[in-house]
């Protein structure tokens, strides 16, 4: 990366991957493009738990961390985690990798199902479709960030009848002067790269855009520059907002990602399709 300028939108680990860009010779710039909104509706969650009790779901799908965690704050300050433990107790639980088993570990939650590396969408259906057989039909997904459409959609179709709990969503950063700026730096051909880590960070960089009466200026600088995807996913969002991706991680995790990424800033400007 010696030389290049690379646009981190990450927030959480977004001076991880800035450190990650210095130690190869390259330069960051940060313009964090995500803010984690706590959304849990207590009332509503007092109802949800309620309804449980009656009809309790028969499998469970943990997808975050930070949204387990969020999930059992809420209960405790309802004074209802028992409740919660009880109906996890009886059901399937299924998590989608480490860091929402070691959330729901510390809350002496049991384990029944695991998704495999590369912890996405695909391995939690994957591990559903290989248990010998389920409780029930009725699942409770934890939603993140956004909405799961994939797994929503692929569960329905297996036919579950599925339930969201939402816990924490993305939207604006509170500051949107670093997104302004990438902007312009994109249309002045001042940066190398552009490194995407979620689809929510692309559809918000253009939603800053287009509210500035810029959508046309980033859909051109962003067209001659470099642009990398972690991930199926966030490849496909871009896609649907009219970018091509260049470099997409497999498997979709930040060490195989930033290293396709400097192997790709690492070919000749000449020989680079963006810049033919």
């Amino acid at each position: 990366m010696l030389g290049k300028t690379v646009a981190i939108l990450e927030t959480r680990a977004g001076e991880q991957l800035a450190d990650l860009v210095r130690r190869q010779g390259g330069t960051p710039f940060r313009a964090p493009a995500l803010a984690e909104v706590p959304d849990v509706n207590r009332d509503a969650l007092r109802e949800r738990l309620d309804a449980w009790r009656a009809s309790p779901p028969h499998v469970f799908v943990f997808q975050t961390g930070v949204g387990a965690r969020a999930l059992f704050a809420a209960t405790d300050t309802l004074a209802m985690t028992g409740d919660l433990l009880a109906l996890l107790d009886r059901a399937l639980v299924v998590v989608r990798g480490p860091k929402p088993t070691a959330a729901l570990r510390a809350r002496g939650v049991r384990i029944d199902l695991a998704a495999a590396e590369p912890f996405t969408t695909r391995e939690v259906l994957a591990a559903l479709d290989a248990a010998p057989s389920l409780p029930g039909r009725r699942v409770v997904v934890q939603r993140y960030g956004e909405h799961n459409r994939e797994l929503h959609e692929a569960l329905e179709q297996r036919g579950y009848e599925v339930g969201e709990i939402a816990t924490y969503r993305w939207d604006l950063p509170p500051d949107t002067k670093p997104l302004r700026e990438l902007v312009d730096r994109l249309e002045q051909g001042t940066i190398d790269a552009v490194a995407f880590t979620s689809g929510a960070q692309a559809t918000n960089l253009f939603a800053v855009a287009d509210a500035d009466g810029r959508g046309d200026a980033l859909r051109a600088g962003i067209g001659r520059t470099l642009v990398a995807s972690i991930g199926p996913v966030c490849s496909s969002v871009l896609r649907e907002l009219g970018v091509r991706v260049d470099v997409e991680a497999s498997p979709p995790k930040l060490g195989p990602f930033m290293r396709a990424l400097a192997d790709a800033l690492a070919v000749p400007d000449e020989d680079s399709p963006r810049r033919r």
